[in-house]
């Protein structure tokens, strides 16, 4: 019984719309997972923060250890980030070792195979800083754009200094190079070429939804004032200027949560629940969460729904909490629509019962 407790849990959450009767139920333990994909409905690639890639059969559990050639640095916050699987070839986000104590996010591209996989750098955060500190990173393709969010390193106002990368979301072509169309080449002509959105903080999810084509992303504020959004181009989310409802870890105040000339986001949370990853949902399994967002949390290790398809009334659900631990990572099954989740020592899996 001790250990069927365990391994599986059972839930019946209530909503004033629905009752939804599901499970969680732990499938392999991981070290330190952070980013995960699927290759098709039977493998998932999930990386581990140390510099590991796993391939990971759903259906007989195996786990498979593929090779690479990054020169990933685990240090902090940063290590091996997220991992993103499309036509036969993959993109990871990592902390790269600049030299000199400095590091940066990076981004590298690699043709796929279970074997080894042979990456080559296609993006490198400029400058590279000193710091272990908000590294980002999630990775979102959408067409041929693909798109990265990048954090400030710790270093706040460096978010507004578009000149540099950190505190950004990029948008790059899938092989590195640069839109024609970037900000830049529009109506911000100070700004690095890859940079599409300036303003933010820490982003650890970003998520193409399948409904409307926007891309989305979550962000992680101080002590207060993570949030939800979209990532519009050519605007600025304010950060440090604006502290989004939250403070310094001193106490101190930062700024207003928002003011007109930034952009506003969908959502905001004080205290911070530390948003982690996000995705739209789209499936058979939870039909009637279609079209919403579930944003998981680090600090409370909550599931939480957004319904935010009238912005007018945003409605948020929390469907669990400290149930599994601390979620770092959110993906939905591309067939049956099944949920699954990373938390710091496993790979889960929710369905309905």
């Amino acid at each position: 019984m001790k250990i069927l407790i365990n391994f599986l849990f059972f839930f019946f959450i209530t909503s004033n719309l629905n009752a939804v009767n599901f499970t969680l139920k732990k499938i392999i333990n991981l070290n330190e997972p952070w980013g995960s994909t699927f290759i098709n409905d039977q493998e998932l690639l999930v990386t581990e923060k140390s510099g590991k890639i796993k391939l990971i059969n759903l259906n007989n559990k195996n786990t498979k250890i593929i090779d690479h050639n990054l020169k990933v640095l685990e240090y902090g916050q940063g290590g091996l980030l997220d991992i993103l699987f499309h036509d036969d070839t993959v993109w990871v986000s990592y902390t790269e070792d600049r030299g000199n104590y400095k590091t940066s996010t990076s981004i590298a591209k690699g043709n796929f195979n279970k074997t080894k996989i042979v990456f080559k750098n296609i993006f490198q955060a400029h400058p590279p800083i000193d710091s272990p500190y908000h590294f980002g990173s999630r990775l979102a393709i959408k067409n041929d754009y693909l798109f990265a969010s990048v954090g400030e390193r710790g270093q706040g106002m460096i978010a507004q200094d578009a000149t540099k990368h950190p505190g950004s979301i990029i948008r790059i072509h899938l092989d590195g190079k640069i839109p024609k169309d970037n900000p830049k080449f529009i109506d911000k002509k100070d700004w690095l070429p890859e940079i599409f959105q300036i303003g933010v903080r820490n982003p650890q999810g970003l998520t193409l939804s399948p409904f409307d084509r926007k891309i989305y992303i979550s962000n992680h504020g101080a002590k207060g004032g993570d949030w939800f959004g979209e990532v519009k181009k050519g605007e600025n989310y304010g950060w440090k200027i604006l502290g989004w409802g939250g403070t310094n870890y001193s106490g101190t105040k930062i700024g207003p949560k928002w003011k007109p000339g930034f952009t506003k986001a969908i959502k905001y949370w004080v205290p911070s629940i530390a948003t982690s990853a996000i995705t739209i949902y789209k499936g058979n399994e939870f039909n009637e969460w279609n079209g919403q967002a579930l944003i998981t949390s680090l600090k409370d290790m909550s599931l939480r729904k957004i319904d935010f398809r009238n912005l007018e009334n945003v409605k948020e659900e929390i469907i669990f909490e400290r149930k599994i631990g601390r979620i770092r990572d959110i993906q939905v099954h591309p067939k049956n629509g099944k949920i699954y989740f990373l938390s710091k020592e496993s790979l889960w899996i929710m369905e309905k019962v």
